[in-house]
C-alpha cells in the first residue's frame, strides 16, 4: 500500500514574552510570541513540521484555520505531494469556498502556508537533506514548476525565471562551498525592543558589535523624543561604522513617517522598515522618494506575491523582507525571491518571532546558492529568543548564520517545550497566571 497523510495535528503554543517586553514595538507593546504548530503524520510513521507565527491572543483562530484546511490533505499520497508540493499549494490556496475568506491573504492564507511548509519539511526529511539544499539541487525547470505565475506574468514569465536560474547554475557549487565555510550574514534586532530601558539598549548594542554584527535594528515610533534619545545612545554605543536600521511596525501615516524620519536623519539610519500600512504601495513609494538615500524595507506583513510584484513595479521598496509564515509557504516565497532577483532588489528576510529564524534561513541560503547568487547588502534578521525550544535550532556565530545540516526545515519543536507551553493548559502558563495573580 502507498503511504498516505494520516492526520494534521495543530497546537496552540504560546510563550509569555510580554512579561519582559521581549519583542515589544510601537504597534505591539506586549506580544506573547506564539505559533499555530502543525504536524503532518503519515501512515508510514513519518512526520512533517510547520508553524504559523502569531503574537498571543488570536492564535486559536489560526489553529482553527489550519483544521479547516486539513481535510484537503488527509488521505493524500505522500509520494505525490512531496514530488509536487506546488500542486498541493494551489489546491489549498484555490479551494473556492475557503478562498473567499482571503482571497490569498490573512489567516486562511497563512494556514495554507503552514501546511505547505510542513510538506516541504516532510519532503526534505524523506530525502535526508536540509531544505535549502533540497531546493538548491532542483533544476531551474523544477523550481519554476513550483511557482504559480497566473498573476505574475506581467512582471515575470516562466521563461524569464528559467533563464535567470540557468544563468546561476555554473557558480552554484562554488557558492555552496562558500556558504558552508563562511555562513550567511545576519543582522540583529535583539538590542532594539522598545520596552528595554536605556542601560539595556546600550549594553546589548555594545555586545552585538563585539559579537560581529555590522547591522543592528531598533524599534521606533512610540515617542519622537524617546527615539531621538535612544538613537543617540545606540549610535554612541556602536560607533559611526556600524549600520543602524529602524522599524516603525506600521505605526505612521505617510506624512508622519516622512517627518519622523527626517528628525532621525542625523543618526544615519540605514533603512526605515514598515513606515506605514503594509498595504499602501504608493505610500511606501512616496516615503522612499522623500527620504532617499535612507532605504525603505518592508515585507513581513505583505500578503502575497502579487503585492510584492507591485511594490517592485512601483519602485516602492529598497529591501524586500520575505517571511516564512506570512504568505502561502515555500512555493510563494520562491516566487517572491525570483521577482526580487529580476528587479535587482536585495532580500533581507524577516525573522523577529518564534521559529522564524529557523525557517527562513533555508530560503535565504537557497537564494544565495541558486537565485540571486549574492549576499551583498543582504542579511537574515536574528533575535536571540526561544531557539532552545527547537530540535534543530539556528546557529549564529560572529554575526553569521551557520548552515543547517539536519534534514528538514528546522521547525520541529522539542516535545518538552510543546508540553510546557501549550495554551492554555501548559504548566508554563499556569506559572505565568500565578505570577500575575500574586502581583495583582
Amino acid at each position: 500500500m502507498s503511504e498516505l497523510i494520516s492526520s494534521v495535528a495543530t497546537f496552540d503554543v504560546r510563550f509569555p514574552t510580554s512579561r519582559h517586553r521581549d519583542g515589544s514595538d510601537a504597534m505591539n507593546p506586549f506580544p506573547d510570541y506564539s505559533a499555530a504548530y502543525v504536524v503532518l503524520r503519515t501512515t508510514g510513521g513519518a512526520e512533517g513540521h510547520g508553524l504559523i507565527f502569531t503574537v498571543g491572543r488570536g492564535t486559536e483562530v489560526q489553529v482553527a484555520a489550519v483544521r479547516t484546511l486539513a481535510d484537503l490533505i488527509v488521505g493524500a499520497s505522500v509520494d505525490e505531494i512531496v514530488a509536487d508540493p506546488g500542486a498541493l499549494a494551489r489546491r489549498l490556496i484555490g479551494d473556492s469556498q475557503i478562498r473567499w475568506l482571503g482571497p490569498e491573504k490573512g489567516v486562511v492564507h497563512m494556514a495554507a502556508g503552514g501546511i505547505v511548509n510542513a510538506v516541504w519539511d516532510l519532503a526534505a526529511r524523506r530525502a535526508g537533506t536540509p531544505l535549502w539544499k533540497l531546493l538548491a539541487d532542483l533544476t531551474p525547470e523544477q523550481v519554476v514548476a513550483q511557482v504559480d505565475f497566473r498573476y505574475l506574468r506581467d512582471a515575470l514569465t516562466e521563461e524569464e525565471a528559467v533563464a535567470l536560474l540557468r544563468a546561476g547554475v555554473p557558480g552554484r557549487a562554488g557558492r555552496e562551498r562558500l556558504l558552508r565555510e563562511e555562513g550567511y550574514p545576519a543582522y540583529t534586532t535583539t538590542p532594539g525592543w522598545l520596552g528595554y530601558d536605556d542601560d539595556k539598549l546600550t549594553r546589548l548594542c555594545q555586545e552585538a558589535v563585539e559579537d560581529g554584527y555590522d547591522l543592528i535594528k531598533l524599534k521606533v515610533g512610540a515617542d519622537l523624543d524617546d527615539d531621538v534619545r535612544r538613537m543617540a545612545l545606540a549610535r554612541k554605543a556602536v560607533g559611526p561604522e556600524v549600520r543602524l536600521a529602524v522599524d516603525a511596525n506600521q505605526i505612521w501615516g505617510v506624512p508622519e513617517a516622512v517627518g519622523w524620519m527626517t528628525a532621525l536623519r542625523g543618526f544615519d539610519p540605514y533603512w526605515i522598515e514598515e513606515p506605514t500600512s503594509p498595504d499602501d504601495i504608493l505610500g511606501h513609494a512616496a516615503v522612499r522618494r522623500a527620504l532617499a538615500p535612507i532605504k525603505v524595507a518592508t515585507g513581513e506583513h505583505v500578503h502575497n506575491a502579487v503585492m510584492f510584484k507591485q511594490l517592485l513595479q512601483a519602485g516602492a521598496v529598497d529591501v524586500v523582507q520575505i517571511d516564512a509564515c506570512r504568505v502561502g509557504g515555500v512555493n510563494e516565497n520562491l516566487a517572491i525571491l525570483l521577482l526580487a532577483a529580476k528587479h535587482g532588489v536585495p532580500v533581507c528576510p524577516h525573522a523577529g518571532g518564534v521559529g522564524l529564524c529557523e525557517l527562513v534561513q533555508h530560503l535565504a541560503m537557497f537564494d544565495f546558492v541558486a537565485v540571486s547568487g549574492s549576499w551583498e547588502d543582504r542579511a537574515i534578521e536574528y533575535v536571540d529568543h526561544l531557539h532552545e525550544h527547537f530540535v534543530d535550532p539556528v546557529r549564529v556565530e560572529r554575526g553569521r548564520y551557520r548552515v543547517p545540516t539536519a534534514p528538514g526545515m528546522s521547525g520541529r519543536l522539542r516535545a518538552d517545550s510543546l508540553d510546557a507551553y501549550r495554551f492554555p493548559d501548559g504548566p508554563a502558563w499556569a506559572v505565568a497566571d500565578d505570577a500575575a495573580a500574586a502581583t495583582a
